[in-house]
């Protein structure tokens, strides 16, 4: 069940970050577009792995901006740059890490409740 939860947070992720990426320019736009993209890698990582996710999420996320320092997602073009940015900026790093700690803190929360629900403790959370 956990499994196709994330699958659909990941769909949810996606529709909303190409939506923020098609409306919106600027700031906001782009700190919201960084932790959707962060939280999309760590839905990922998350329906792959056990445990540890929230290591493999902010870790890709730091990878592909200081990739960006090399210039090749930018020249690569579109749709790469959807997956790989274009330019490198620090302000990106801190809106990954919310990102991603975004995501492991609903998802240890939800996990949390479902252990319990599911080892008969019902009181509330």
């Amino acid at each position: 069940m956990r499994r196709i939860l994330l699958a659909a947070a990941a769909i949810v992720t996606i529709t909303v970050g190409l939506g923020v990426h098609a409306i919106g320019s600027g700031f906001a736009a782009d700190a919201a577009g960084d932790a959707l993209y962060a939280i999309l890698i760590y839905l990922l990582a998350a329906f792959a792995l056990r445990r540890g996710a929230w290591i493999l999420a902010l870790a890709w996320c730091v990878g592909v901006e200081f990739f960006q320092l090399t210039g090749w997602p930018a020249a690569w073009g579109s749709p790469w740059t959807l997956v790989f940015g274009s330019g490198f900026a620090w302000t990106d790093l801190v809106f990954y890490a919310v990102g991603v700690a975004l995501a492991a803190g609903v998802d240890r929360v939800l996990l949390a409740r479902r252990v319990r629900r599911d080892s008969g403790d019902r009181r509330a959370v």
